[in-house]
């Protein structure tokens, strides 16, 4: 039998060593679909129960794998599904290679059913590559420049394929005029800047006595390297959300998180220090940096257009992390480590006695923050945890003190609302013999999360450790939201757009097979989160937590606090006054010593 366009997809796929495909099926692609009947599955056809959840899955996988992720879908509105799950990709520079669906070249241009202008709607997610293959010779080189252009850029590329074209007989390029031949392949590389550059920098950074670093996810594999150089320049380093796996939170010079979502530490180090380096990051919110004139800085990004972009920056290093970092300490002097690094660790050490503290804060019926702190403590060394944007993301910023081998990751930069479960499902493809865990809230679990539970109940059973856990907290609101319209507008809570229905998760899982309970008290937060850490099947903890405990800024002062909150209750002045006795006593109870500023060296959790 011939080999059709379709098999030799497929083929190609496998020889890039592709082992899974997020897909969901669809007429616009039946050729595709018969060519996996064909290949005995190969690669693994993981079946989502939506387009947009199989993009999010690649996305996952490619993030705690470090290959390439695939999805696949249908033409038309299959390819549109896609569109969000490949747009969280391109923003947190994950390679993911989509292979989509299209129309017979035959009724291509006759407002035919189905048929949406692939190749402009995709201009922009896939502006690196986005190739729609008419001939069969245009194989192999469309799908190696697709995989070899998501290595290499850490991109989103396209490949539009009609569903004639699956069909037709695969026949290769010739040695022929306006053939194009093609290789298996990309070989790594390390870029490095001009040793003038490399000497420049380290000469801003000897120069400096304050000495902040902050670093994201393009420093992962430059783990070592970053640890000698803070302590080389005696710094503190924080960490931008997409970089919270970097370096291990034990280190008592790691700050934690940074910005809306980070540490008072964080926050305190970049507003006194007087030298920043940053470390293969793009965190988009200059104002937790420090002011314009206050610090000379250096710049590390193996990108060149992402140099430059949050601070005006002194030397600026395009190069991979780990190689530039190695050019670069030969030529640092070892700094004595004084009062600035001792300030260091002990705010950080001060700041992890708030989050207990803030965890001990009683609420009705679950601190949310306790819930997540309890985790802490119970992580497993080898544990993938993802985020849900949202409050959420908030506690798994702030509580988890990563160790060790563990990894994590959400919706950085695109921070759109879902992605927490397929993430843990692409994360369990990439690496079926370590527990996950996925923290979200329950906008984003009736989102779509529930859904995805089937997926889950589908695949557990192959895995090889079934542990799979998925942390719902469930307080009836939109809960970011409501507080942004609070600190951000001065507005109450807009019922109609906020309020949740209430729905009982784990029953839910334990219809479809799966395992669950529901937590109304505190007492039963830390039983629940070992009897899922230890189950014998993927398990989902309902817990019911308090949507007025807020997401408070690491800069807040509680005049902000006070105002947000207070914001609900306009003219209700008895309510008011009761309303600020209590929320201040709260405030105060979560942060002893918490000034009125919300600036300044007053306004520090002392």
């Amino acid at each position: 039998m011939a080999t059709k366009v379709s098999d030799y997809v497929l083929q190609r796929l496998r020889e890039w060593e592709v082992e899974h495909v997020f897909a969901y099926a669809g007429d616009g692609i039946n050729g595709l679909l018969a060519a996996w009947g064909r290949a005995d599955n190969k690669p693994e056809f993981v079946q989502a129960r939506h387009e947009e959840m199989a993009a999010f899955q690649a996305v996952g996988y490619a993030k705690f794998s470090g290959k390439v992720g695939v999805c696949a879908a249908t033409s038309g509105p299959g390819a549109i599904h896609l569109l969000n799950g490949l747009y969280d990709a391109k923003l947190d520079h994950v390679p993911v290679v989509a292979i989509v669906g299209q129309t017979n070249r035959s009724a291509l241009g006759g407002s035919y059913q189905q048929e949406v202008d692939l190749l402009s709607l995709y201009k922009d997610v896939a502006s690196e590559f986005c190739e729609m293959v008419t001939v069969p010779e245009q194989l192999p080189n469309v799908i190696d420049r697709a995989m070899r252009t998501a290595y290499a850029r850490r991109t989103v590329t396209a490949v539009i394929i009609p569903a004639d074209v699956q069909d037709l007989d695969y026949s290769p390029p010739t040695h022929a005029f306006k053939m194009v031949p093609s290789s298996l392949g990309a070989s790594t590389y390390a870029p490095l800047p001009a040793p003038d550059d490399v000497a420049r920098a380290a000469e801003v950074l000897n120069a400096g006595e304050k000495v902040a670093i902050l670093v994201g996810q393009g420093a992962r594999g430059a783990r070592a390297q970053v640890e000698v150089l803070a302590e080389t320049l005696g710094a503190g380093v924080a960490k931008a959300l997409l970089g919270k796996d970097v370096l291990p939170d034990d280190l008592p010079y790691v700050t934690g998180s940074i910005g809306l979502l980070g540490t008072r530490s964080s926050y305190e180090m970049m507003r006194d220090c007087d030298t920043l380096l940053v470390v293969g990051s793009s965190f988009p919110y200059s104002q937790f940096l420090p002011e314009f004139d206050q610090a000379r800085a250096v710049q590390i990004d193996i990108d060149p257009f992402m140099i430059g972009l949050r601070y005006p920056f002194e030397v600026n290093l395009v190069g991979d992390a780990r190689a530039t970092l190695d050019a670069l300490l030969p030529h640092l002097k070892k700094k004595k480590h004084g009062a600035w690094r001792k300030k260091i660790e002990k705010d950080t050490a001060k700041w992890w006695e708030v989050m207990q503290r803030r965890a001990a804060v009683e609420a009705d019926p679950v601190n949310p923050e306790y819930v997540v702190h309890a985790l802490d403590a119970l992580l497993p060394d080898d544990v993938m945890v993802a985020a849900d944007s949202g409050s959420a993301a908030n506690w798994y910023a702030r509580h988890l003190r990563f160790r060790g081998t563990m990894r994590g990751s959400l919706s950085g930069t695109l921070a759109t609302m879902g992605p927490g479960v397929p993430y843990v499902i692409g994360a369990k493809f990439a690496h079926s013999d370590r527990p996950a865990i996925a923290i979200v809230g329950d906008g984003a679990m009736q989102m779509n999360g529930m859904a995805e539970l089937i997926t889950v109940a589908k695949y557990w059973r192959g895995w090889e450790n079934p542990r799979l856990v998925v942390a719902v907290l469930n307080n009836q609101d939109l809960n970011q939201v409501t507080w942004e319209m609070r600190a951000m507008s001065g507005a109450p809570q807009f019922l109609p757009s906020q309020a949740l229905p209430d729905v009982r998760y784990a029953d839910f899982a334990r219809s479809i097979g799966l395992d669950g309970v529901r937590v109304e008290k505190p007492d039963q937060v830390e039983e629940a989160w070992q009897r899922a850490l230890a189950g014998d099947r993927p398990f989902v903890i309902d817990f019911r937590t308090d949507p007025a405990v807020p997401p408070i800024p690491p800069h807040a002062g509680l005049d902000q606090i006070e105002a947000a909150a207070l914001s609900v209750l306009k003219g209700d002045s008895d309510r008011k006054a009761m309303l600020r006795q209590g929320l201040k006593a709260k405030v105060q109870e979560m942060l002893p010593g918490h000034h009125r500023e919300s600036g300044g060296e007053g306004s520090a959790e002392k």
